[in-house]
């Protein structure tokens, strides 16, 4: 500030003043410390001048801090956000940018509401675009490409390189739409990478709460293994929130399903290329393709969902006998519904590992 205010004498402080805040008017919309509505007027009579020899200098007030606030926003805002972006094209290229977010709703005729993602599971189609969220992955399916978004930190880079990529060439794991236009072959590998997921989460769970319901209803123990109480606790919790995420996925699919409009819609390349909308209407029914395929998924998800449910309910048949098993002085009573245990304060304050 000392920069900005030269040195004056007592007589000229309130020219200097006016001059001084000529330069501020910009920030603080002011223009000279005798008008009524300055914001700081009151401000600089806290901060009296302070003499020093023959000139005088003001001494650093709360407008200071303000202008540099002001500062750091404006160059804030001269820097517009961006996607961090990796595009796989119907050619097999693959290529990662940043783009800055106005362009890309431009380029893809969107607009910003479409992709703020804010369902963890969608599938919609805006002006012959697919715009699909399954959790962390976010992407949109263009006639003749597939973009994923800020995919840094996810952990979906290794699927991206490794298998998506490939599939999408046809070279890894031939996708049942390989003959179909890019659309379908974008979505079935994103659909097939959820399904996935949802069935290693299920095989992480399934094999550990069997083996644990099987050691505490054995008949031939006096009791139970208290410790192996808690370990079901949290693999039933996984469990149940296996079971929402399963029927999330499944009713994002079923809403399309039960809309035949949505179907068509889905079908970009069909909307995008005459020769393409032809042979869909002479030949190959892309609708009814594309509703087999959501049809597909819709029951593999399904099946998982059965037996998600089947799993709950072994739970919920064992846990009478695991109580029989259990001494009956016992301070743990807990119900072994996925949702929760009920446990009393003397166990959760002394936990125990073994009769």
């Amino acid at each position: 500030m000392e920069a900005c205010f030269k040195s004056f004498t007592m007589g000229g402080l309130r020219r200097s003043l006016d001059i001084t805040f000529r330069v501020l008017a910009g920030c603080l919309t002011c223009r000279t410390v005798s008008c009524s509505r300055s914001p700081i007027k009151c401000q600089l009579s806290k901060h009296p001048p302070v003499t020093r020899g023959k000139s005088t200098l003001l001494r650093s007030c709360p407008s200071a801090n303000l202008i540099r606030h002001r500062g750091t926003e404006a160059s804030l805002s001269s820097v517009a956000p961006a996607f961090v972006v990796m595009k796989f094209d119907n050619n097999g290229n693959v290529t990662s940018f940043e783009k800055k977010k106005l362009e890309l709703y431009h380029e893809l005729s969107l607009q910003a509401r479409d992709l703020r993602f804010q369902h963890l599971t969608s599938i919609t189609a805006r002006n012959n675009n697919i715009i699909i969220r399954m959790e962390a992955l976010k992407a949109v399916v263009t006639p003749n490409s597939l973009l994923v978004l800020d995919f840094r930190g996810l952990g979906l880079e290794r699927w991206l390189v490794l298998e998506l990529a490939p599939q999408l060439n046809g070279d890894h794991g031939a996708l049942a739409t390989h003959s179909l236009p890019f659309e379908f072959r974008a979505l079935e590998a994103i659909l097939q990478h959820r399904v996935n997921i949802l069935q290693a989460r299920l095989n992480e769970v399934h094999p550990v709460i069997l083996d644990i319901l099987e050691s505490l209803v054995d008949p031939k123990l006096l009791s139970a293994d208290r410790s192996k109480l808690h370990i079901l606790l949290q693999n039933s919790k996984n469990l149940s929130e296996l079971e929402t995420d399963i029927k999330v996925f499944k009713d994002s699919l079923l809403k399309i399903l039960d809309e035949e409009e949505m179907i068509e819609e889905l079908c970009v390349t069909k909307w995008t290329d005459p020769r393409v909308f032809e042979e869909s209407s002479l030949g190959i029914d892309h609708a009814e393709e594309m509703e087999l395929l959501l049809e597909n998924y819709f029951m593999q998800a399904e099946e998982l969902g059965n037996t998600t449910r089947e799993l709950k309910g072994l739970i919920d048949d064992s846990e009478s006998v695991i109580f029989i098993n259990l001494d009956s002085s016992l301070s743990v009573r807990p119900s072994l519904s996925p949702s929760h245990f009920r446990l009393s304060p003397w166990a959760m304050a002394h936990p125990v590992t073994g009769t």
